[in-house]
């Protein structure tokens, strides 16, 4: 079955070149005009990923992301002429994969979801849960359980503590990290791991401490670290 991908933009000369671009690489693609266009069909629909525009008429795209995270686990690309680092932020805090600026290569943007697809498609096909005292990772369910309480973690959350439990012990570099879990050579600040790590480790409270910075360096997962109180 090929994989079908939601395009939502309101220019439609920009859902025409992605929708070419995607289908000549076999996958099935739908369009949608506007954010509450998108909401709707989502909430009819399954699709595997989601290309959505920031600025759009009658509900902006963060708007509308985060409306169908409420019922869908759906990955998000989003799309936007603005560049600047607080708009990347706010997208990666509501839940987005990924944040593309236009202009944009249409054969860039096809790796990327190329990318993300085969990342949510091997989560799919690993059933284990991990455990680490109170804290319980569900990689097929991709759910988070503090001392039984499910976490409220954002979708990039979750691919970064699945990265870092998976390389549990190993000291893993920004670099890595970003190749890694955002799936493509990421070309931008890698403060971008850290406000991630800052987010994780609030999601998951007292065990924070499991995630331990290595000044200069990166991060790694250390279940033997103390939890805090």
């Amino acid at each position: 079955m090929p994989k079908k991908i939601l395009i939502v933009d309101d220019e439609e000369k920009i859902r025409g070149v992605i929708k070419e671009y995607a289908e000549f690489e076999g996958y099935e693609t739908f369009e949608a005009a506007d954010g509450m266009e998108a909401v709707e069909l989502c909430r009819k629909n399954d699709y595997d990923i989601i290309v959505m525009d920031v600025m759009m008429p009658k509900l902006d795209g963060f708007s509308a992301a985060k409306e169908i995270r409420k019922t869908k686990n759906i990955p998000v690309i989003m799309l936007s002429a603005r560049s600047e680092e607080y708009d990347k932020l706010f997208g990666f805090e509501i839940g987005a994969d990924d944040y593309v600026a236009k202009p944009f290569s249409p054969k860039e943007l096809l790796a990327r979801i190329k990318a993300i697809i085969a990342r949510s498609g091997a989560r799919e096909e690993h059933p284990d849960i991990l455990k680490f005292d109170g804290l319980s990772v569900n990689v097929a369910g991709r759910e988070v359980l503090v001392d039984g309480v499910p976490a409220s973690l954002t979708p990039k959350e979750y691919d970064l503590l699945f990265y870092l439990v998976k390389n549990r012990g190993l000291a893993l570099s920004r670099e890595k990290l970003l190749e890694e879990v955002w799936g493509y050579d990421f070309f931008g600040d890698d403060r971008t791991v850290d406000t991630h790590i800052k987010m994780l480790r609030t999601s998951i409270g007292k065990y924070r401490s499991f995630i331990v910075t290595l000044r200069g360096m990166g991060y790694k997962f250390d279940p033997a670290q103390k939890i805090e109180g």
